[in-house]
């Protein structure tokens, strides 16, 4: 099996050009695969398929093997892919997921992709559809026990759940410890990504992020949009944000007239291999 590895801002994933093989058993494969000892080592697996209602799908995999709706930094690796691989000759492409059919906008260099800016669609605020266990039109700011500790929580989807927690210094946080607590509580029945965030000033944001499936990445961009959208609605940020990740920035912007989320980052090849299997 051929496979590519690639990278966004550190958030890194095997990607399989299925327009050309095909893979029987996919959790397994994202298990074995993203695996950092025994594997090639990623945050997950990635599915570059057809589709019939975009011009290409990504059907994508945490690192434990459980189906992921849609990932920002995963996307933008997809739209250099395509198009440095000869896929599409085209700088606007769109790309279906779970979370729905993304457009991408391609930045060139030298003919090939730099950046991409994904338009990644309007954020859900109702808890039903995030979803969080509440009866509250939005879940904005509400206090919540973790672990016998009070935190204020927002609660937003993009396409994935994300609940955005805002603290002084992400520094100090002790991620393995506190994640899998938020991870998997009581409120969120699907689990949940969690982001802390510290605001350094009204246009950038520090972030880390816990994601279900996969533990603490470097970068998470669906989690970089959730919290923009989070700073803004608690009136820390505007809506143009850059936010600082472990991996490097990314430019978030919420468009107020659309209400649709934009962001833009670069995405980079690691290197080709090939896997025996059985």
């Amino acid at each position: 099996m051929r496979f590519t590895k690639m990278q966004g801002i550190g958030n890194d994933y095997v990607y399989v050009n299925c327009m050309e093989q095909q893979i029987p058993d996919a959790p397994e494969l994202a298990r074995k695969i993203s695996d950092r000892h025994f594997g090639v080592g990623a945050d997950g697996l990635i599915l570059i398929c057809p589709s019939e209602t975009a011009d290409f799908q990504m059907v994508m995999y945490n690192a434990d093997g459980s189906r992921a709706q849609m990932c920002g930094n995963g996307i933008r690796c997809v739209g250099k892919y395509v198009h440095d691989r000869g896929l599409t000759d085209r700088t606007t492409v769109t790309v279906e997921t779970l979370a729905g059919v993304k457009t991408l906008q391609l930045h060139l260099e030298d003919g090939v992709v730099a950046s991409v800016t994904v338009d990644m669609g309007v954020p859900i605020l109702d808890p039903r559809f995030i979803p969080v266990r509440s009866e509250e039109e939005r879940f904005i700011d509400q206090v919540a026990s973790v672990d016998g500790i009070e935190y204020r929580i927002t609660a937003v989807s993009m396409g994935n759940p994300h609940a955005v927690v805002f603290v002084e210094d992400t520094e100090c946080l002790d991620l393995p410890a506190i994640g899998p607590a938020f991870e998997h509580h009581p409120l969120f029945p699907d689990r949940t990504n969690t982001e802390f965030i510290q605001v350094v000033d009204r246009s950038t944001i520090k972030m880390r992020v816990w994601e279900r499936g996969s533990g603490e990445t470097l970068a998470c961009g669906t989690g970089a949009c959730a919290a923009v959208v989070a700073a803004y609605l608690n009136q820390k940020t505007g809506s143009d944000v850059t936010v600082r990740l472990l991996g490097g920035d990314l430019n978030i912007s919420w468009d107020e007239a659309t209400a649709h989320v934009f962001m833009t980052g670069p995405a980079a090849f690691v290197f080709d291999g090939e896997l025996e299997t059985d």
